[in-house]
Formats: C-alpha cells, sequence, structure tokens
C-alpha cells in the first residue's frame, strides 16, 4: 500500500479546490502585484489596500469552513482591485477620472464616490450569503424584508466604521491625512461616503438578488 507523502497530499488538496477560484486568487496577486509598483505614495498604498489584504487572507484561512460561492469571490475581486487601484494613484488622483474631470468640468476627481458606492455594492453580496447559509433568514418573501434590511444596515455600519478609521488615522498621521481622506474640500464628503454606500448596498441586493439565489441554489418565492 503506498504510503502518502507530503506532496501528494497538496496536491490533493490543490485539486479540492475549483480551477476559478485559483483563477479568481491569481488575478488578486497579479492586480496587488501592479498596485505595489511605484505607487504615488506608498504610506497611502499601505493604508488603502490593507482591508484587501486582511479580507483576503481571512477567506484564505477560512475557505476549508466556509467557501463563499464563485459568485461572491468574483465580487470581493473587483472591490479589491478597485482599492488597489485606488492605493496605486490615490483615490483624489487616479488618471481616468483626472480625465473626466478636465473634459466635464467636473468639481472633484469622483474615483473616491466609486470606491465608497462599492464599499457597498459588493460586501452586501458578502453578507447576504452569511445571513442565506448561517441564519435562520431566507430569501423567500416572508423574510426578504428583514433580510434586505439588515444586509443594508450591516453595510452602512461598515461604511460608518470605515470614516472612523480613516478619521483616527488622519489625526496619528497628519501629514497623510489630505492623500487618506481624500475629501477635496468637500465639507459633507464623510457623509457622501456612506450615503454613496448605502445606494451601493440597496443597488446591490436589488440588481443580483435574485442571480444569487440561483447562485446558492435557493428559492426566493
Amino acid at each position: 500500500m503506498p504510503v502518502p507523502t507530503a506532496s501528494s497530499s497538496m496536491s490533493a488538496t490543490r485539486a479540492n479546490i475549483p480551477a476559478a477560484h485559483l483563477g479568481l486568487l491569481a488575478a488578486f496577486m497579479a492586480a496587488l502585484t501592479w498596485s505595489a509598483i511605484a505607487p504615488l505614495d506608498s504610506f497611502i498604498w499601505l493604508l488603502e489596500v490593507f482591508p484587501a489584504l486582511i479580507g483576503v487572507a481571512l477567506l484564505i484561512f477560512t475557505y476549508r469552513r466556509f467557501t463563499f460561492t464563485t459568485f461572491a469571490y468574483s465580487a470581493i475581486l473587483i472591490h479589491c482591485i478597485i482599492l488597489m487601484i485606488g492605493g496605486h494613484y490615490t483615490y483624489a488622483e487616479m488618471p481616468l477620472f483626472d480625465w473626466l474631470q478636465q473634459q466635464f468640468d467636473l468639481s472633484r476627481n469622483y474615483y473616491d464616490r466609486v470606491g465608497h458606492l462599492a464599499q457597498g455594492f459588493f460586501p452586501a453580496i458578502v453578507a447576504r450569503e452569511i445571513l442565506l447559509r448561517l441564519s435562520p433568514l431566507k430569501a423567500h418573501s416572508s423574510s426578504n424584508g428583514w433580510l434586505f434590511f439588515i444586509i443594508t444596515c450591516i453595510c452602512l455600519a461598515i461604511s460608518a466604521m470605515y470614516e472612523l478609521i480613516e478619521w483616527w488615522v488622519a489625526v496619528g498621521t497628519g501629514t497623510a491625512a489630505d492623500a487618506f481622506l481624500a475629501t477635496q474640500g468637500d465639507v459633507w464628503d464623510t457623509q457622501w461616503d456612506m450615503f454613496l454606500a448605502l445606494i451601493g448596498a440597496m443597488l446591490s441586493q436589488l440588481m443580483l438578488g435574485r442571480m444569487h439565489n440561483r447562485m446558492l441554489g435557493v428559492s426566493d418565492v
């Protein structure tokens, strides 16, 4: 009887992981590598990309105990890429949105707004999947209202917590405050950030809820 070796065990482990998940991880690493090469400000890059690094580390650590759908992992990857682009250029100086600002005579670089819309849009899918799989809440009409409300509250809480973290980091670092906060002179920037996360969370559920149900194999009737 052949004795299992370390290499054969690792091969068996890799074989149990869907190719799509490995591909998403490879895409994350490629985007992270690009983002880390000559960013506009290395400290701001670390601050902006840190949530993505922590999030992916947690996903890898808990993969065997709780494997998300490929749909959810794809949403997480898109959100991470948005964070990494923001880290590379800073949210106030993203080139494409600089060009849009000049072309349409806009008051600011709006990539920051995209980032905060995404802060509600993509985490809503993650929160939705966790709740549908681990809580008594279901996608059918009798509890769908509560599901929608709780997911929206979770995303709004995440956004509010991130605003507090931005404040603490800005106070602690001083010189990095303007680039990290990316307020661009808007006194209502914090309120806009949370409002856009709120809108993103609601849009995500309205636009992607039924598709997500199909991926999870649950009924929404």
